[in-house]
């Protein structure tokens, strides 16, 4: 069942929206195998054979079920019209792993799909898929990856379904049913979907398809992946909130939508501006600036109990060790990790300074942690946690 989606883009507008530089073309296909990945000729064709099928009397196939035309790319997932929302009606090549555990990353990556787009023999677009599993411990998932898929910039895909997405990236988490539970510094099984830098700003209408065409390529890959692995069950289509995530003017005296928590008078200029997620997702995040859009500060509460153990590296040796009310801790200068125990089940607190501002040193995390920390936790409903942070 193909999920809805906005209109397509149309790929020859003079304000080109392509989100990767331009790099050489690998050798072209042959004429036949690039009509074939027209979906305008390959739909044409169909139907010709269609009708020759129909007219002999045999049962016609589904235009990309077609066993002349080969299955939808990666796994044979994403529909027709995710691809088209995606890349128009350029040219696409696509690269496809087979998904399988790898015997020498303790298991936890499955596989990789890539889809290229091109116009006029150039790449222009790219999209990337990969099925692993987050590693809290001994790779880079506790730092890139909330990095890259847990940004302010993320909306929730609605109730039920594991996952969040932006213009540039989306996640989904494949049920355990299908997948096994993690081990005790691991964290689910995802579909993650990649396509330009990440926190690129772009304009609202542009934002607003992109993300809907990931968040429904997130959904249509985590159903295909599931059949792939021999399990039932499907996901239903995002339900996206319609408004973007855009930045505002701060409210020092609840800095970040956080009543409770004020900021410091020493960072209110250079702290003027914040953004925040989505409410009702996996995590909500807060990106605070001055006048250049970058984000200096980042504050990300995870109420997902799964994603917990993706911080567990920076929860072992990310600094000095601290305590809290039911919880513990570590800081150092530019990044702070404390894990509490709340009624629905264990939460992440995360502060991070990701900039020099003012005529600040590095002081923001240590002056804000323990504020942060009790604002936050009183307004989701995990009581008032307090942390003591030792002195240097």
């Amino acid at each position: 069942m193909d999920s809805e989606t906005t209109p397509a883009r149309q790929p020859d507008k003079d304000q080109d929206q392509d989100l990767i530089p331009s790099v050489p073309s690998p050798p072209r296909p042959s004429l036949v195998r690039r009509l074939l990945r027209n979906r305008a000729v390959r739909a044409t064709a169909a139907g010709v054979l269609a009708g020759g099928l129909l007219g002999a009397g045999a049962v016609a196939w589904h235009t990309d079920t077609l066993p002349l035309f080969g299955p939808a790319p990666c796994w044979d997932s994403l529909s027709d019209s995710t691809v088209s929302s995606l890349f128009g009606d350029r040219r696409t090549e696509i690269e496809e792993q087979v998904l399988q555990t790898d015997p020498h990353g303790q298991g936890l990556s499955y596989g990789q799909c890539r889809i290229t787009s091109y116009k006029d023999d150039r790449a222009r677009r790219q999209l990337t898929v990969r099925v692993h599993r987050l590693d809290g411990l001994y790779g880079s998932d506790g730092r890139q990856w909330p990095e890259e898929f847990l940004a302010a910039g993320m909306v929730a895909f609605g109730e039920g379904l594991p996952g969040m997405a932006s213009s540039s990236r989306a996640w989904l988490a494949l049920p355990q049913s299908c997948t096994g539970r993690p081990d005790q510094f691991e964290g689910p099984v995802v579909v993650d979907v990649g396509m330009g830098p990440t926190g690129l700003d772009v304009s609202s209408e542009y934002e607003r398809e992109d993300r809907a065409a990931l968040a429904h390529a997130a959904v249509d890959a985590a159903n295909g992946v599931i059949r792939e692995l021999g399990c039932s069950g499907v996901y239903r289509s995002p339900d996206l909130p319609k408004d973007i995530v855009a930045w505002r003017e701060a409210q020092p005296d609840a800095f970040c939508g956080i009543k409770g928590l004020a900021l410091p008078a020493a960072y209110r200029e250079s702290l003027s501006r914040t953004r925040v997620s989505g409410e009702g997702g996996a995590a909500r995040v807060c990106e605070a600036a001055g006048s250049y859009p970058r984000a200096a500060v980042r504050m990300t509460t995870v109420v997902d109990p799964a994603l917990t153990a993706v911080f567990s590296q920076d929860l072992l040796k990310g600094g000095s060790s601290f305590k809290g009310t039911n919880g513990y801790g570590s800081f150092n200068v530019s990044r702070a990790v404390y894990r509490a125990r709340c009624q629905s089940g264990d939460v992440i607190f995360m502060l991070e300074q990701k900039d020099r501002f003012g005529e600040q040193d590095f002081t923001f995390v240590y002056d804000l942690l323990p504020a942060y920390v009790e604002a936050e936790s009183s307004r989701i409903g995990c009581g008032q946690e307090k942390v003591t942070l030792p002195r240097g």
